[in-house]
């Protein structure tokens, strides 16, 4: 039986001490933070990767605070055991302390999320001493950040170079320091991702950063196989949904065009809707629209 109660950020803390490895996955919505918190996930990052996967664009920069909100608060609804983590978008912590308290703020406020992700290292330490000590708890991000796409030349794997290497160690030690109870370790190499999960007390969690970390994390349309032209190396697609979903509309479209859907089990009938009305039509849970 899979345990039910709550994970909090002291569970996900104390897991680096007893060996155990935490699972993060990103979701946007209620329905997928449903399916994934019903499988046992131990953290939904509400990840500002949003702006590419559900709207399209080229990069994370354009997703908005009000965006994140109203996404967390959807995921909030859905989740009743994962840790909902909200990713903090550009431009909405790195004005000021005060800038960044506001915005984490609203996120937990309105979004119902249980604490923040936050790219950066050395230079938010002070940010994330301040959130931390006003009780909103952060996630790190270190290695490949997606907000610094433009400054870094695109997403790339970071940390080849030794003088690299030492940066990336120094964020992530600042960042464990000021008081984050997590780190996420994105796009660097196996072995420098090893160096940093033994230097930090706290749980590292990897995206294309090899196998020694705490835990990991993936985006969930990607593991779920949605996009057939995004499958890099740190990738495993764990079910072909993309194609499958495919041919569920393709055969539905053909039955309708051919007449086979709907069939006689799926009308109403006038005597039976006289009874049940709307409930009858479509069993008091939703409608269509």
């Amino acid at each position: 039986m899979k345990n039910t109660d709550r994970i909090t950020v002291p569970r996900i803390r104390c897991r680096k001490k007893k060996g155990k490895k935490s699972v993060m996955i990103t979701a946007y919505d209620y329905t997928m933070a449903r399916l994934v918190d019903q499988a046992g996930v131990d953290m939904i990052l509400v990840g500002d990767s949003l702006g590419m996967v559900v709207q399209g664009h080229s990069n994370t920069l354009p997703v908005t605070l009000e965006h994140m909100i109203y996404h967390c608060a959807c995921v909030s609804r859905g989740a009743k055991r994962a840790l909902v983590i909200g990713d903090m978008p550009f431009m909405t912590y790195q004005a000021s302390v005060e800038q960044a308290l506001v915005s984490c703020g609203r996120v937990l406020k309105e979004g119902s999320a249980h604490a923040v992700k936050l790219e950066g290292g050395r230079e938010i330490t002070e940010t994330i001493s301040r959130l931390v000590s006003s009780g909103i708890p952060v996630v790190g991000h270190v290695g490949l950040t997606p907000q610094s796409v433009h400054s870094i030349g695109g997403f790339r794997v970071q940390g080849k170079k030794r003088v690299d290497q030492e940066r990336i160690i120094d964020d992530a030690i600042a960042v464990a320091e000021a008081g984050a109870f997590c780190i996420v370790l994105e796009s660097i190499p196996g072995d420098l991702a090893q160096r940093i999960t033994d230097e930090v007390a706290v749980p590292t969690i990897g995206i294309g950063a090899g196998v020694h970390c705490d835990g990991q994390v993936l985006v969930c349309y990607d593991m779920l196989g949605f996009y057939d032209d995004f499958r890099p190396k740190f990738l495993k697609v764990y079910e072909e949904f993309g194609k499958k979903g495919t041919e569920a509309v393709t055969t539905y479209i053909d039955e309708v065009h051919n007449g086979v859907f709907p069939a006689e089990e799926h009308t109403v009938k006038s005597k039976t809707a006289g009874r049940g009305g709307l409930r009858a039509l479509y069993g008091g849970a939703r409608t269509s629209g």
